[in-house]
């Protein structure tokens, strides 16, 4: 014993780098266990995993959790929808369907307009996600998809409208304003009830010659014209 004490007080030094190396040692005999542990969890997971994917599958139960899910889209969604959808729609018309206004705001049908272009663009795609009708069975995605495209619509529709407002005839030469200036005051006489049937047909006539290459008129706009251009002389103008 005595020599042992004597080495330990003579080479005491040596006792911290022992200490080091069954530091290092115990160190990694504990990361072993742990990484062990882990592996054998992982496995332990994997048999689970395996068992459940062989065995028939249990319906769920009363109890068990079941995944948050939105409810179904329902009726007055899609009647709301479809009321947005057409009031747009309804405002556009009353520009395309009215030969006065289209003179007046020519660019609103004009598709060569960037802004008129993707008015009618969002038209398009909101007219073709439109379900069949209010009771149309529909998936969450389709009628988000059927309401964002219908907010695009309206969007751009008011976009389209303010610019149109804007511009009025200022896109068209000196030239091109004065034929439409002429097709308005002609069109006034060409639905006034208080003009003769030659007179109003002569008047629509011209209108239709002034605005040829100029501005395009829809065939309904047409034939609503001619309707008003035909009314018996004993009714009573048309006001806007």
């Amino acid at each position: 014993m005595g020599g042992f004490w004597t080495f330990a007080g003579e080479y005491w030094w040596l006792v911290f780098p022992i200490m080091g190396v069954l530091g290092g040692f115990a160190r990694r005999w504990e990361l072993g266990a742990r990484s062990r542990h882990a592996r054998r969890l992982e496995i332990l997971q994997a048999k689970a995993a395996l068992k459940a994917a062989d065995s028939p599958r249990q319906v769920a139960s009363a109890s068990d959790p079941r995944p948050l899910t939105k409810p179904t889209p329902t009726q007055p969604q899609l009647e709301k929808l479809f009321a947005e959808h057409d009031g747009v729609t309804a405002r556009w018309l009353d520009y395309e369907l009215d030969v006065a206004k289209l003179i007046a705001f020519p660019t609103i049908s004009d598709g060569r307009q960037p802004l008129t272009a993707a008015f009618l663009r969002a038209k398009k795609t909101a007219d073709r996600l439109r379900p069949a009708s209010i009771k149309a069975h529909v998936t969450e995605d389709e009628l988000t998809a059927y309401a964002d495209a219908v907010t695009d619509y309206e969007v751009a529709f008011d976009v389209a409208e303010r610019e149109a407002r804007r511009l009025k005839d200022s896109d068209f030469t000196d030239a091109e304003r004065k034929r439409l200036q002429t097709a308005q005051q002609l069109l006034s006489v060409a639905v006034d009830g208080g003009a003769t049937p030659a007179e109003r047909q002569v008047a629509y006539k011209r209108v239709r010659e002034e605005l040829d290459g100029l501005i395009v008129v829809s065939d309904d706009a047409i034939t609503i014209l001619e309707e008003r251009v035909a009314l018996p002389l004993d009714a009573k103008p048309h006001t806007d």
